[in-house]
């Protein structure tokens, strides 16, 4: 068991991050409004992520470089190098600021649904104090710049997040048989089609693929570590797909329209299960919004560094700068109740666009013998690979088709 813990860690990063507010709302939706039945989605996401964040883990522990330091080395014309670049750090850096309020919020109304009066009068408005707190507790953690303290309490949260949830879940008292037949036939109840778009785009996340491939190369650095780290990566994604399933659960034993995130859940399952649920709930959402407001900094400042080939470690000052800026934005934005939503709906546009085009990359980059010799991708690799391509060029049409209301 302890060989078991010493060896887990980027790939539990990687889940803290996309277990954030936004997954745990569209979870809640999911199961409110549609049941199980979209439990196959969340299979489906979970598959295709771990294929993508195998690549993603494979490529930064053999080339120990991270994804857009492999980007801007290996794209050649300086046209289309400078067009991905500026993509990326379009989508990933003021899109990870746009969201850090979202997932500051979302660890709020973890704290809100238990705590309440944490709010200080300002003349006629009022600053909610709560954000301050959790900006300061991810502030600490980020500026230690140690990675395995850091990962110990990442872990650690991811833990309480999934006890938290699966409690919940099991609370509900759920049938089986309706679960297993949710989670293995596909369906499209009417009007899902945005929300199963939803379920697969909070899970299959690109800043995920380049915090993934600069966190391996701290914890490893040789090809005998890959066998570790796949179990590592398989095993952290479906203890994250199983926390989102075990959030779409609880919520299927609410028929209420009326719940549209978790801190509602949490305040509609009380009467029914106790208050016991509203804890744990609580709990869940607190973890799972300041995990997402840690990862979500680091990933833009990894990919600042990658793009900008930049040196140094998670101490060096233009890499704590990054997140800095970014927590803070987080931070003011969620403390006075403003919603960035312009900068929300560019880096939406940006990361529509970023996910195929940095799937195709990553998928092109894995066939490279010159980067990673015999650790190349196998056919069977490569054929999963052009589906799950296909797959996001969809998803991201949707996404983009979404924010300007053409769907």
């Amino acid at each position: 068991m302890f060989k078991f813990f010493k060896n887990i860690g980027p790939g539990t990063l990687v889940a803290a991050a996309f277990i954030g507010p936004g997954t745990v709302t569209i979870c809640t939706i999911a199961g409110v409004n549609f049941g199980f039945a979209l439990l196959w989605a969340m299979v489906l996401s979970i598959l295709a992520t771990i294929v993508l964040q195998e690549m993603a883990a494979r490529l930064g522990i053999i080339s120990q470089k991270g994804l857009s330091e492999v980007i801007r080395t290996e794209i050649k014309h300086p046209t289309l190098r400078k067009f991905v670049v500026v993509l990326i750090l379009s989508a990933i850096v003021i899109g990870n600021a746009a969201y850090e309020a979202g997932n500051i919020s979302g660890g709020v109304l973890g704290l809100e649904t238990v705590f309440t009066n944490f709010k200080l009068a300002v003349g006629d408005s009022s600053i909610n104090l709560l954000p301050v707190l959790i900006g300061f507790i991810a502030f600490v953690l980020l500026y230690i710049g140690n990675y395995k303290f850091l990962e110990r309490t990442l872990v650690g949260l991811v833990l309480l997040m999934s006890i938290s949830f699966l409690v919940t879940a099991v609370l509900t008292k759920p049938d089986v048989y309706l679960i297993l037949k949710g989670a293995i036939a596909p369906k499209f109840p009417e009007g899902s089609l945005l929300t199963v778009i939803g379920l697969v785009g909070t899970t299959v996340v690109p800043y995920n693929l380049f915090l993934h491939a600069s966190l391996v190369k701290e914890k490893w650095r040789s090809h005998d570590d890959l066998q570790r780290a796949k179990k590592d990566t398989i095993i952290s994604i479906i203890l994250g797909g199983i926390v989102s399933m075990a959030i779409i659960i609880s919520a299927t034993a609410i028929q209420s329209s009326e719940v549209t995130n978790a801190a509602d859940l949490a305040k509609s399952l009380a009467p029914l299960f106790g208050d016991f649920s509203t804890y744990f709930i609580a709990i869940g959402l607190f973890a799972a919004g300041i995990t997402s407001a840690i990862t979500a900094p680091l990933a833009a400042a990894y990919v600042a560094k990658g793009c900008l080939g930049w040196d140094g470690s998670l101490k060096s000052v233009k890499f704590r700068a990054v997140w800095m800026i970014i927590l803070i934005l987080g931070v003011m934005f969620s403390s006075l109740g403003i919603s960035p939503i312009e900068i929300i709906k560019f880096a939406q546009v940006t990361n529509g666009i970023l996910l195929p085009v940095i799937a195709g990359f990553l998928l092109w980059i894995m066939n490279k013998k010159s980067l990673l010799g015999e650790f190349k991708n196998t056919k069977l690799q490569n054929i999963v690979g052009v589906i799950i391509v296909m797959f996001t060029v969809f998803l991201g049409l949707k996404s983009i088709f979404k924010v300007f209301n053409l769907f």
